[in-house]
């Protein structure tokens, strides 16, 4: 069964190339995202819904299971990569490009301890859907899908 990876919708902070406190909401055209992806997953075979507990991700993910009658269950393995005390300030500000450093900005995650524990929710979620009977989506941050796709085998 397949894992579908579902990167959050839109925040205020996305759109002005901000990165994001853990706080962030989506924003009202996030929200209207959200829903439209809804909207799409309702005739799908969805069998379970995984999200980052991040609220942009679990709005995201909360706006599917309104509409298909899933329950969310989140975990903090699918949060974005953590930017430390570069969090709030805008990606033009900073010495260097944030997504491309391997060292940890101050306060924050490198890009190893990263990369292990997008290995571990990637576990985690192949673990939950074994136990499915159909789809799992799961709901997280663009930083987590490119890591993950990046260990995925070809054939998955």
């Amino acid at each position: 069964m397949p894992i579908w990876l579902v990167r959050h919708g839109e925040t205020a902070l996305n759109a002005a190339r901000i990165l994001q406190p853990a706080n962030t909401p989506l924003s009202a055209r996030g929200l209207a995202q959200a829903r439209a992806l809804a909207d799409r997953l309702l005739n799908e075979p969805i069998a379970g819904i995984l999200s980052s507990d991040l609220p942009r991700a679990e709005q995201t993910a909360q706006a599917i299971a309104d509409r298909t009658g899933h329950l969310v269950q989140t975990t903090p393995l699918l949060h974005e990569r953590c930017f430390g005390d570069w969090r709030g300030q805008p990606y033009d500000s900073l010495p260097t490009n944030p997504l491309a450093m391997e060292a940890a900005p101050p306060g924050g995650e490198s890009a190893a301890q990263f990369a292990e524990r997008c290995r571990k929710a990637l576990d985690y979620a192949l673990q939950l859907q074994s136990q499915l009977a159909g789809p799992l989506v799961v709901v997280t941050h663009g930083g987590v899908i490119r890591q993950i796709l990046t260990v995925l085998p070809p054939t998955a």
